[in-house]
Order: structure tokens, then C-alpha cells, then sequence
């Protein structure tokens, strides 16, 4: 694996950026890389840009051309993309039509050291994080508001890049300033640590909530984080921190400025609202506390919202589907991903089947009884026995781009939708959560729940269980790359403990003599 730029263990020491438009984080990420043999100046505002999209953008001039990374197919190397490809297939919930590269072995469960998306996502993050490094070694703080709120942003993006590097490899690779010296290895719990100490020195020096730019994160984004660390601590510490994480979920519902969205129209539910086209401005803008900024024009790419809008949809002229339920787009990927029959069980039941055929939204989501059963049915089957025809599976319509308001997107060929990478609705499940953990099904943990419930129109109960907190936590993020860890924390990943992390790639393991393969690669 070569990086155009950066290896993880030996980033270069010089990266100088330039761009041509306004440096806000406002739909406008795309940078220009510059000869440093041609300039000697950093454009500090360009590269924060570089790495605020470094969520979403693959190389330096759009889908295709100049990617950052060498050796990988450009179109699947974004970050959400292979973070989504690992976390979702393996559990189930998902199918992929095709045999891409390292694929099959996600959903069949063998993947080895050199799975594609392993190593993939993997340089990915050690790239952005190479990034962060390199602004935070030249950007001093010159005692100045904006210079030490921008330097807290990137400390906080460091720190989410290194929680997926804990999350899914575990043990790896540590680096903190741009250096010729290969990293240190961290365990997780040094991870833990670090992620858990940057957050805590940095919160004050983040902006109010929803006082930033929209797309730039704030104080709550790092309350979501600490949230995030918390809930899941017995699984990377080994010792639960139920009430710390019930506490920072806490604080992100209380926050004064992002709240559930609970406004819809006369054709969208508050649910869709979410992941529409327009979720900068239609109100779901104030639930997402971190969006990973997409336009259909300056943000071209193979990955993020493009990625889950025309992977899910069917051609025109092979379906119904998009005539029913329109995608916003003139393209498709020809439904080369699927809802799985496990996945239809968290909101029909065990083996039950949605209505044959989808003549409305609506049919599918009365059926279910919530207005997250975003399902289309006609000319599918509910189960997969094979996953290579497309008529097998239940298609998702969750993912579109459209507009509430019923202007056109600015493209049909390309996705307007932000990523909603945080959204409050998550403090809400984990503070149920954390409370059943601590003190049993409690009245607090029922009103966050129902919260959601009668946000989706689905009845309300008396309490909830752990195991109804699971199905919740399905029904409200089903296919928004998140699903191993809520399976591993539950106990329902049915795979060997080994695979609960992924392996340290061959190639680093050769160049970084620092590194240990995890345990069964």
C-alpha cells in the first residue's frame, strides 16, 4: 500500500494547500493541492476544508483522478464508505449484489490482514490524521479566539479518527506530530485514555452549541463523543462507564440548540426529513450535531450520501422504484445493495413479510406501525438465499435526493445530502441505555424512548427492556454504519471474539516494526 502523499508511519514533512473560494466548511470542501516547489505558503483555511472533507472526498479533483491514497480503487476509499462496509455487512443487515474487491469476505465473514476495505480504511485514517497533524504542528495557537477554536476542531476530528482506529483495529499505530520516526503502537486502552484527555482539554475552547458554522462542530459534538467512548468503554477498557455515559448523553439532550427534528410536510415524515436533500435548511439542520457536508457540484465523490443513495436504487427501466419513490437522481447503481430479511424482522417480525407491493410509502410504513420502515417492496422478496439477483431483498428508499420544499437538487447525477455523521437522536438511545444498564427500566429511560417512538408514529410501552433498547437502536439507524459495535455491546455479533477488531494491514506491519497482528490474523 503507498500513500501519494503520507504513509501512517512516515508522513512527509511538507503538504502546502491552496483554494480558490471563501473558507468557510459551508458546501464548499473541495482544495487544490499546490507544488510545494511553486509556493511556500499554507493556506491554513484551506487545509482545515481538506480535513473537515477528508469525511467525504477521495483526491484532489473530484470523483475520479489524483486520490489521495495509491493502490486502492478511488471510488470506495472515502472514510464513511469503508467505515460503513465494516461495519455493516459483517452483521447482517446489509447485502452487496457484486463481488467487488474484499467484499465477499466482509459479508461471508473470512475476511483476512488484506481485506481491501480493512486496509482501505486504514490509510484512510491515518491520512486524515496526517492532516490534523500537519495543521496542528504548523498552526500555533497566537492566543486569538478563532486560531484556538480551530486548532480545538482539529483535535476533536484527531480524536474521532483515532476512536475508529480503536474501535476497529484495536492496536496500532500512534502518531501525534508530523515525523520521519515510525508511530508507537497504542493499545486500546492508551487510546481510551488519549481520546478521553483531548476531549476534556479541548471542550472549553470549541464553540457554544450551534454557535459554529453549519458542518464545523462545537461543544456538543464533543459531548456526543465522550457519549460515544463511554457507552461502549467495556468493550475497549474492559470496565463499563454506564453512568458517565449516561451523563454526556445527557448533556447533548440539554444542549439549548439541537433537538429532534419533529416537523415533516404533507409528504415527508419527520424521520425522512433527516435524509433528504435540503437536511442543511428544512429543520433537520438542528439535529445533526455533526454533518458531513455533501453537494452534488463541489463535493464529488464515489462515497458518502452518494454512495447510500445509488447503491440502494434500481434502475428506471428495471423498476418501479424510483418512479414511486424517487431517488432525485437521472442514475443508479442498479440496487446493488439490499435490506436483509433480519433487518425487515426489527420492524415486522420474526420471519414476517412487508406488503407485496409498495403503492405508497405509506402502505409499508402503516404496515409496520413506524415511519422508519423505509421499504420498497414491489417485485422483491424478503429474504436473500442469493445474493446476486436484484430481486432478492427488499430495497431501501431511507437515503434520497430530493428536496422537502420540491425545488430540484443542484444535480441529478450527483447526491445534495448531508451525512448526518452525529444526530441527537443517538444521545437518546444511549442515555435509555446507560439508565436500564444502571437502575433497571426506569421512567427517565421510557421518556427518551418514546421520544423517538412517537417522533416515528410507532405505539409507546410501558417500559423497555435491554433487548427492546437493541431493536430501537436498529429502527432508528438501520443502514447508517453503526451496527457491529451496538451488536458486539449487546452480545449478538455471532462471529469468534478475534473478529470483533480487524487486522493491522501486512504492509505496515513490515515497514512499522513497532506493530503486533491482533490475535487470529
Amino acid at each position: 500500500m503507498r500513500l501519494n502523499r503520507f504513509k501512517s508511519f512516515i508522513p512527509v514533512a511538507a503538504f502546502l494547500l491552496s483554494m480558490g473560494f471563501m473558507s468557510s466548511c459551508v458546501k464548499d470542501l473541495h482544495v487544490e493541492n499546490i507544488n510545494p516547489q511553486q509556493t511556500s505558503e499554507l493556506d491554513a483555511n484551506a487545509l482545515l476544508n481538506k480535513i473537515y472533507s477528508s469525511f467525504v472526498l477521495t483526491g484532489q479533483v473530484g470523483p475520479d483522478g489524483d486520490k489521495d491514497i495509491a493502490d486502492i480503487d478511488e471510488g470506495r476509499s472515502d472514510l464513511y464508505r469503508k467505515s460503513w462496509e465494516m461495519n455493516e455487512f459483517p452483521t447482517g443487515e446489509a447485502s452487496w449484489q457484486w463481488d467487488d474487491t474484499g467484499l465477499p469476505e466482509l459479508l461471508n465473514k473470512t475476511w483476512g490482514a488484506d481485506n481491501a476495505s480493512s486496509v482501505g480504511l486504514y490509510y484512510r485514517l491515518f491520512f486524515s490524521i496526517t492532516l490534523c497533524n500537519y495543521y496542528l504542528d504548523q498552526v500555533a495557537d497566537d492566543g486569538t479566539e478563532d486560531i484556538k477554536q480551530k486548532r480545538a476542531e482539529v483535535r476533536f476530528i484527531r480524536s474521532l479518527l483515532y476512536y475508529y482506529v480503536m474501535d476497529f483495529y484495536g492496536n496500532a499505530a500512534f502518531i501525534e506530530h508530523v515525523s520521519q520516526e515510525p508511530g508507537v503502537r497504542y493499545t486500546r486502552d492508551q487510546y481510551f485514555s488519549y481520546i478521553e484527555q483531548e476531549l476534556l482539554a479541548i471542550e472549553n475552547d470549541l464553540a457554544a452549541p450551534g454557535a459554529n458554522q453549519y458542518g464545523r462542530v462545537d461543544k456538543v459534538a464533543a459531548w456526543m463523543l465522550f457519549s460515544r467512548l463511554y457507552l461502549n468503554a467495556g468493550i475497549y477498557t474492559g470496565t463499563p462507564q454506564w453512568a458517565k455515559a449516561k451523563e454526556y448523553a445527557e448533556k447533548v439532550i440539554n444542549n439549548g440548540y439541537y433537538h429532534l427534528n419533529t416537523t415533516g410536510t404533507n409528504v415527508y415524515s419527520p424521520y425522512q426529513m433527516l435524509f433528504l436533500a435540503d437536511n442543511d435548511t428544512n429543520g433537520a439542520q438542528f439535529e445533526n450535531i455533526f454533518p458531513v457536508l455533501n453537494d452534488g457540484i463541489k463535493t464529488q465523490s464515489h462515497g458518502s450520501m452518494h454512495f447510500l443513495v445509488l447503491s440502494t436504487y434500481a434502475k428506471r427501466d428495471a423498476s418501479d422504484m424510483d418512479i414511486v419513490v424517487p431517488s432525485g437522481t437521472d442514475v443508479s447503481w442498479g440496487k446493488c445493495m439490499a435490506v436483509t430479511g433480519q433487518l425487515v424482522d426489527a420492524f415486522f417480525g420474526k420471519g414476517v413479510s412487508a406488503p407485496s407491493e409498495t403503492i405508497s410509502l405509506k402502505d409499508i410504513t402503516t404496515s409496520a406501525g413506524d415511519d422508519r420502515a423505509l421499504f420498497f417492496t414491489t417485485g422483491y422478496s424478503r429474504d436473500i438465499t442469493d445474493r446476486s439477483q436484484e430481486t432478492q431483498g427488499y430495497g431501501c428508499v431511507k437515503f434520497r435526493n430530493v428536496r422537502s420544499d420540491g425545488k430540484p437538487a443542484s444535480s441529478l447525477a450527483k447526491v445534495d445530502t448531508d451525512l448526518p455523521l452525529m444526530r441527537i437522536a443517538e444521545a437518546y438511545l444511549t442515555f435509555a441505555e446507560a439508565e436500564t444498564r444502571l437502575n433497571g427500566a426506569t421512567s427517565a429511560a421510557k421518556e427518551k424512548i418514546d421520544a423517538l417512538r412517537n417522533r416515528a408514529n410507532a405505539v409507546t410501552y410501558n417500559s423497555y427492556s435491554l433487548d427492546q433498547i437493541q431493536e430501537e437502536w436498529i429502527r432508528e439507524f438501520w443502514f447508517e454504519g453503526r451496527a457491529r459495535i451496538d451488536q458486539i455491546r449487546f452480545g449478538s455479533y455471532s462471529l469468534p471474539k478475534y473478529r470483533f477488531i480487524y487486522a493491522i494491514p501486512n504492509n505496515d506491519l513490515t515497514n512499522n516494526p513497532n506493530l503486533v497482528q491482533n490475535p487470529g490474523y
